[in-house]
């Protein structure tokens, strides 16, 4: 068995890749939409919602699932059943991604027809094996975590992005070339998504046979198969409808942003194009700093599970909160970087289609709920009340739609005498209205559920960080003001902001007591006074 390592360990490495993974993600994204613009954004974006309903079906919540089931028995001292879940998920993981391909491949017309967005047929054809490539992964990612070791899942998550980046560009390249159809241009970026998955599931392959001992222990497994299938069912089953909810509302959102734009009189590739803005611009920047939530929820799952099944609640308190601080002391100040430096940074990283940037500074504050949410989910789904966060996304799914049919359809809304351009902001709003309510039900549940004894350290997570970013924000405003009123130079100036911005950042949280130094080293023990 591997070796367990700490929940420091497991978020660094995964936070690590997660950020590179982003970074990459951004690097191929620029040259893609530089090829297929603001339109061929709006049909990749289209399609890949289709695709990531349904890979959170057949795949959703089983990292966390067989971490956690795996990290339960090894803490029990049940490794045979431990090997026993990761078979027993593997052959039902398989099944599911292969019935869940086979309907994104045979129902592509259909599905692309019925979410307003006909040109994605083709991009959603060759997203379709991707799905049951990724559900597979998804089990050797999840056990390996369970086991304590996140490298697998960093290096295979890093693989991953590197083909995808370059088979992306490539493919979109070679199926542009001939007449610059936009909408080849999305099904050759698609495909690319497929090419990296296989890369990614054949290295964390490789590393799992490279890490199974050569003899491996006798003893039988204590666990009837049915009754894995039943607890994996159990456990990721409220995963997969919370994420499955706000699924539906991405894809509720994709139908009625566009049929509710194209009935408002847009044309169709008026429409595509603010799809595309929608998708390939604010979704793509605002999720770049969650995915740093993503990691922490996900390394938290297993050690919370595990210290729960111990039923030790100072150490369950420890890692909650150190959870909830290493999210949102990045979160909030990415989300205030993102809403005064908006414009700059389309400029900076789209030059060819630059606009899109009132999105970003409208939307920025959806960053601090969305992280929120995610980590209150992973904490509460390691600690057993995984349907909290299911019952979390149908709530703020409910605020979303009648906030997208009041304000999609309108072009303008005047707010004290000031005139805003509404139509796809619509849904920027109805994204932030969502991810709000989803975040408060869950945080109001993971405080009783710490109980009275236990609080959340909301000093060092919330009110420091906010105020710390308040002083980024203005010095990231005025440094880059003064900067490209000089020089008229956008990428300078905008880089320089950023520098200075997260400098101040990390110097004022520190000099307010945010910081300290075992911060940088979480869980390293204290010497003795």
């Amino acid at each position: 068995m591997i070796r367990l390592r700490s929940f420091a360990a497991q978020t660094a490495a995964l936070a690590g890749a997660g950020l590179l993974t982003r970074l990459i993600g951004f690097l191929y994204r620029l040259p893609l939409t530089d090829m297929i613009g603001n339109v061929g954004n709006g049909i990749y974006g289209a399609s890949y919602n289709l695709y990531m309903f349904f890979l959170i079906m057949s795949s959703a919540g089983l990292p966390v699932a067989v971490a956690k089931m795996t990290s339960h028995r090894l803490a029990l001292g049940k490794n045979a059943d431990a090997r026993a879940v990761f078979r027993t998920s593997l052959a039902v993981t398989a099944v599911l991604g292969l019935l869940s391909s086979m309907a994104l491949w045979f129902g592509a017309r259909a599905m692309a027809d019925a979410v307003e967005s006909p040109r994605s047929f083709y991009a959603i054809r060759t997203l379709s094996p991707t799905v049951f490539i990724v559900s597979v992964m998804a089990v050797f990612r999840g056990y390996f975590q369970g086991m304590g070791s996140a490298s697998p899942t960093a290096l295979s998550q890093i693989v991953e992005q590197v083909f995808n980046a370059v088979f992306s560009v490539f493919l979109c390249y070679a199926l542009m070339k001939g007449d610059g159809d936009a909408t080849l241009g999305a099904a050759g970026g698609t495909a690319g998504t497929g090419v990296g998955a296989l890369a990614g599931l054949f290295t964390v392959f490789i590393i799992y046979i490279k890490a199974a001992p050569k003899k491996r222990p006798t003893e039988p497994a204590t666990e009837r198969q049915l009754s894995v299938i039943l607890e994996l069912v159990r456990t990721a089953g409220p995963i997969i409808i919370g994420a499955a909810i706000f699924s539906v509302a991405n894809l509720i959102d994709m139908v009625m942003v566009n049929g509710l734009l194209l009935k408002a009189g847009y044309g169709r590739s008026d429409t595509d194009a603010m799809y595309g803005l929608l998708t390939g611009k604010y979704v793509t920047l605002t999720t770049l700093p969650v995915s740093i939530s993503s990691a922490v929820a996900t390394a938290a799952v297993p050690n919370i599970a595990r210290f729960a099944a111990l039923g030790d609640k100072v150490k369950l308190t420890e890692r909650i909160n150190v959870a909830l601080r290493l999210s949102m002391t990045l979160s909030i100040p990415a989300a205030a970087g993102i809403g005064v430096l908006g414009q700059p940074i389309l400029r900076l990283l789209f030059p060819s289609y630059p606009d899109g940037g009132y999105l970003l500074q409208l939307g920025a504050i959806s960053v601090v709920f969305l992280a929120l949410s995610q980590i209150a989910a992973g904490i509460l789904q390691g600690a057993g009340y995984a349907y909290i966060p299911a019952i979390a996304a149908f709530f703020g799914a409910a605020m979303k739609i009648p906030l997208n049919y009041w304000l999609i359809p309108k072009k303008t809304v005047t707010v004290f005498g000031l005139v805003f351009p509404m139509n796809v902001a619509g849904a920027v709003i109805s994204s932030i209205a969502c991810y709000a309510v989803a975040a408060v039900v869950d945080m109001v549940v993971l405080k009783k559920v710490m109980g009275k004894d236990q609080r959340i350290d909301a000093r060092r997570s919330f009110f420091l960080p906010v105020a710390s970013s308040a002083v980024m924000a203005l010095i990231c405003h005025f440094t880059y003001r003064a900067l490209f009123n000089i020089s008229d130079n956008n990428t300078a100036s905008c880089l320089i902001a950023i520098f200075f911005g997260v400098a101040s950042y990390f110097a004022c949280l520190y000099l307010i007591g945010g910081l300290e130094k075992e911060d940088l080293v979480p869980f390293v023990k204290k010497r003795a006074r």
